[in-house]
C-alpha cells in the first residue's frame, strides 16, 4: 500500500469530527522527504486545526511506523485557490471559475481560465472565459483527460 493510501486510511477517524482528507503528498530529493496533508473542513481550516490533525496523525504514524526513511509532516489547508483532485473536488465547484493547466496545447492554450464543466473519465468539459470579465471566450470544450495537467480553483480578486 502506498504512503498516501495509508495515510487517508489512518485519517479516517477525523472524519466524524469533519475533517476532509484533500490530498496527502509524499515526496523529495536526496535530503529529508515531506509528507504533505492537506485538509479541510466545513467553515475552513485554521491553525488550530492543522495542529489537531498532525498531532493525531503523528502519534498513529509512530505507532504504525510505516514509513522507514525520515521525513517532515506539514499539515494544511489545501487554500483558496485549492487543486481540484478527486471527483468529488470536480463536482463541489461545478460551474466555478478555475484556472486549467495542460501538459501540451489544446486549441492553441497550455493554460487558460474557464468556468468548470462537468468531468468524466476521459473527458474534461470548460468554458474558457477573460480572466478580468470572466465574460465566456467561447463555447464549451471538450478536453480529453490525458492533456490535463491540473485544475486549480480560480481566485477572484
Amino acid at each position: 500500500m502506498s504512503v498516501k493510501n495509508i495515510v487517508i486510511d489512518l485519517l479516517k477517524p477525523l472524519e466524524a469530527k469533519g475533517y476532509e482528507v484533500w490530498n496527502v503528498e509524499y515526496a523529495g530529493g536526496r535530503g529529508e522527504k515531506q509528507l504533505r496533508v492537506f485538509v479541510d473542513k466545513e467553515g475552513g481550516i485554521g491553525v488550530n486545526d492543522c495542529e489537531i490533525v498532525s498531532r493525531f496523525l503523528s502519534e498513529k504514524l509512530d505507532q504504525n511506523d510505516p514509513i522507514s526513511e525520515a521525513y517532515s509532516l506539514v499539515v494544511s489547508s489545501p487554500g483558496m485557490d485549492r487543486q481540484l483532485i478527486k471527483d468529488e473536488h470536480f463536482a463541489r465547484y461545478l460551474g466555478q471559475a478555475v484556472e486549467v493547466a495542460l501538459y501540451s496545447s489544446y486549441e492553441g492554450r497550455k493554460k487558460f481560465a474557464a468556468l468548470l464543466g462537468r468531468k468524466t473519465v476521459k473527458e474534461l468539459f470548460v468554458t474558457p472565459i477573460d480572466r478580468n470579465t470572466f465574460a465566456p471566450e467561447c463555447g464549451e470544450l471538450s478536453i480529453p483527460g490525458e492533456l490535463v495537467s491540473k485544475v486549480n480553483l480560480l481566485i477572484i480578486m
